[in-house]
């Protein structure tokens, strides 16, 4: 008789890579047209000058849309969800921007050199982690457990005014966000993620907070008041 399961196999194993194709095309057109409407919503942000909304209702409203995202990231529902998500993102940035525009005399550049930095760190972990198509999987449990210990860190450092804490938390997050880049990478080639939406919003954190701690640490070593 012949092999029947070796046939399956075979014929599983294109539909497999196809669909990890679709998802990874999927989360990189989502995740372009998401920093596009991110970065128009902070330059509105910015033209009003908007004030911040401050650090919890910045957290609520953060958490609140990613919950909700996560709800409805089975429907098509989801999508709007990520653009309400990453567009008040996009607001609370302006006005950050605006602060290190206006703080100090090479404001401008820093920002630009930040943008320019995490561009090349995402396309660059980016195009690692599909040429090699290496596994990645083993951060998961390390990203995890950095993330939380650093974001608790970056709270203390903001509450109790230590702005050293503040930029060693800055360091470790654009390790751990060049770590979740190719963690989240690799987990779609793989399989391991298969829904577009919640890959996007994965790779979208990831890229935001990249450049505001490299925006922190470039301003606290190059910038001139």
């Amino acid at each position: 008789m012949p092999n029947t399961q070796s046939h399956s196999a075979v014929s599983q194993q294109p539909t497999g890579v196809l669909t990890q194709n679709k998802v990874l095309r999927n989360t990189y057109t989502l995740l372009a047209m998401t920093l596009l409407f991110s970065g128009a919503t902070a330059g509105v942000s910015m033209a009003m000058e908007l004030p911040h909304p401050g650090m919890i209702l910045t957290l609520v409203g953060y958490f609140g849309l990613l919950f909700l995202t996560n709800a409805l990231r089975n429907s098509a529902w989801g999508i709007a969800a990520v653009f309400a998500l990453t567009g008040f993102m996009g607001l609370t940035l302006g006005p950050i921007l605006s602060q290190y525009i206006t703080a100090f005399s090479n404001g401008s550049q820093i920002v630009l050199t930040a943008f320019g930095g995490t561009g090349a760190i995402f396309l660059g972990l980016s195009a690692y982690a599909v040429t090699t198509k290496k596994d990645f999987s083993f951060l998961g449990g390390f990203l995890m457990v950095g993330i939380l210990v650093a974001f608790l860190a970056g709270l203390g450092a903001f509450f109790f005014q230590m702005p050293v804490l503040s930029l060693v938390v800055s360091a470790a997050f654009v390790l751990l966000m060049s770590g979740l880049i190719l963690w989240e990478t690799s987990n779609i080639i793989h399989g391991g993620e298969t829904n577009y939406i919640m890959a996007t919003v994965s790779l979208y954190v990831a890229i935001f907070n990249l450049f505001v701690s490299l925006l922190h640490l470039l301003a606290a070593f190059a910038g001139e008041r």
